[in-house]
């Protein structure tokens, strides 16, 4: 009876929307369980977020353009929300996942996400967004390919393998949460997975003399991690959906919510070697596990020392982040060149400097972007937007600068225009290694470096083939500036990747507003989006 309930949902909520996605571009459909289980990633039980019994959860393929439908049950026993990082959901904020945009999926009950990973290419991941969920697992890679008929800088890999990453606790998520909610800092990590196992636990087999695709993934809560393979060379080919210039590099280093493609030749002796994720930034204390790369043939086990990590030194990290650069020459998820947007052209109309800190509210620790902690309202904000309820956000409630004033909260909601062309400083005056996604959007990181930022900073602006990606960190006491153009209406959540931090209101939202009301502009409402709050009881027929 269920499954055939859930059919029937799912071709419901599939029609409702066949007039607004792409009818002519593929469906694929994903039927999702969510469930508690058993896990030992560490060696000791904990209670983990399973998707249909995996952990982590099963990776999401597809093609540029396709139309994913992702039904998800939730049997957990508290509402839950699946977001999806680096999904652009182009006008269509309301599928976003995250609670300003989307009410969470109540007990016992499903909810149908309705994608469209349009003019999308890459490598990307999706993770559950309430709470501290995501310290339980529930995320799970996402690749999306190029249309058969554009090319790709560089041959077919003989496999293609998802590589998820992350710092991890023993503790099970509801402890880790209640020490947030007491209002204290997490204790440092105890460990780091690879695909969910701990030291020695995955495996990759490959074929000698072959090449393969890895798409790394940092899905963890706190730390930046250095990636190595035992005697092999990386090429980057691929960050967040762009093609990259295919440099070469012993290590590499992925911040917090980011991904990243090497290619990997299988060109050494047939035996296994030590793949090494250790934490960045993190001396005296450094976290290092290990995976395996099996050759086919291979004449022994891994042995030896475990290739060695970068010097502590942020100037290394710093000089490979600049190092990363678009391909200019490489069709991105059109027949084109990537390098055909000329955004250093671009005149940028307005300039929003967001400095991040720490500090105590009412005894309790809290973090804040511009002095705001951000609170969760009642009712998400882009669906109280939509039915016009008054109250639950104000619009301009945090500034467009830092303001050197004290922590407080509030509902941090900033308004910006629709097609505007802006620029974006994320100042770090901390100790700390920062990382901040934005949703709905790529940007182009354009310059990063030690100190405050300046007008006089532009002039090291690279305005040329700066990488285009969703995710950037920001190294301590160093500013980082991006370059976006705001062409994506919709209610967008900017947070930092550190989750104790995003968790205790490290994030805001970006309201893109345009007064048009066209289906060019902005989807409507879901009509099987679930209502929450002050919108419970409402009609999602158009207003």
């Amino acid at each position: 009876m269920r499954r055939n309930l859930a059919a029937l949902v799912l071709f419901c909520a599939t029609a409702a929307v066949f007039a607004i996605v792409g009818a002519d571009d593929p469906y694929r459909f994903f039927n999702w369980n969510v469930t508690y289980g058993d896990i030992y990633p560490l060696g000791v039980r904990q209670q983990g977020i399973l998707i249909n019994g995996q952990f982590p959860g099963p990776d999401i393929h597809s093609v540029t353009n396709d139309n994913l439908i992702i039904n998800v049950f939730n049997s957990l026993d508290e509402p839950f929300l699946i977001s999806w990082a680096g999904i652009q959901q182009r006008r269509n904020s309301f599928e976003d996942g995250v609670f300003g945009t989307t009410c969470p999926i109540p007990p016992g009950k499903n909810f149908t996400y309705i994608l469209q990973v349009k003019d999308q290419i890459g490598s990307f991941y999706y993770f559950p967004s309430l709470g501290f969920h995501k310290a339980a697992g529930g995320f799970g890679g996402i690749r999306i390919l190029s249309r058969p008929r554009i090319p790709v800088p560089f041959p077919d890999p003989a496999g293609d393998y998802t590589v998820l990453i992350g710092d991890w606790y023993k503790a099970n998520h509801t402890d880790l949460k209640a020490q947030l909610d007491g209002g204290h800092k997490l204790p440092f990590p105890d460990g780091i997975l690879i695909n969910g196992r701990g030291s020695g636990g995955a495996s990759f087999n490959v074929e000698q003399g072959k090449t393969y695709r890895l798409r790394i993934c940092n899905v963890g809560l706190q730390n930046s991690l250095n990636f190595r393979i035992q005697n092999h060379k990386m090429q980057l080919v691929e960050v967040e959906g762009t093609h990259t210039l295919q440099t070469t590099y012993s290590s590499l280093d992925v911040h917090l919510g980011q991904c990243s493609s090497v290619l990997v030749t299988a060109d050494q002796p047939a035996k296994d070697y030590y793949i090494v994720a250790s934490s960045r930034f993190t001396a005296p204390q450094v976290l290092t596990t290990t995976a395996v790369l099996r050759y086919s043939n291979s004449a022994g086990s891994a042995s030896g020392p475990l290739p060695g990590g970068p010097t502590i030194q942020v100037d290394w990290s710093l000089n490979q982040a600049r190092s990363i650069r678009t391909n200019l020459t490489a069709s991105g998820p059109r027949p084109n060149p990537q390098g055909s947007y000329h955004y250093g052209m671009i005149n940028t109309t307005r300039t929003i400097r967001i400095a991040n800190s720490a500090g105590q509210v009412n005894g309790k620790q809290r973090y804040a972007a511009n002095s705001v902690s951000f609170v969760a309202p009642d009712t998400p904000m882009k669906i109280a937007d939509y039915f016009k309820i008054s109250g639950v956000f104000r619009v301009g409630s945090i500034s467009d600068n830092p303001t050197g004033g004290g922590i407080y909260l509030d509902t941090s909601v900033m308004q910006a225009d629709y097609r505007a062309f802006i620029e974006i400083v994320f100042q770090n005056d901390e100790d700390i290694i920062q990382s901040w996604h934005l949703d709905g959007y790529a940007f182009f990181v354009v310059g990063m470096d030690g100190g405050q930022w300046t007008p006089a900073s532009r002039n090291e602006y690279n305005l040329r083939d700066a990488v285009f990606r969703c995710t950037t960190q920001v190294y301590p006491n160093s500013w980082t500036a991006i370059y976006m153009a705001l062409d994506n209406v919709g209610m967008w959540n900017i947070r930092s990747e550190h989750w104790a931090r995003q968790y205790l209101g490290q994030q805001f939202y970006l309201r893109v507003y345009t007064a048009s009301t066209s289906l060019r502009d902005e989807y409507p409402i879901p009509k099987n989006a679930i209502l929450c709050g002050r919108a419970s009881g409402r009609s999602t027929r158009p207003l």
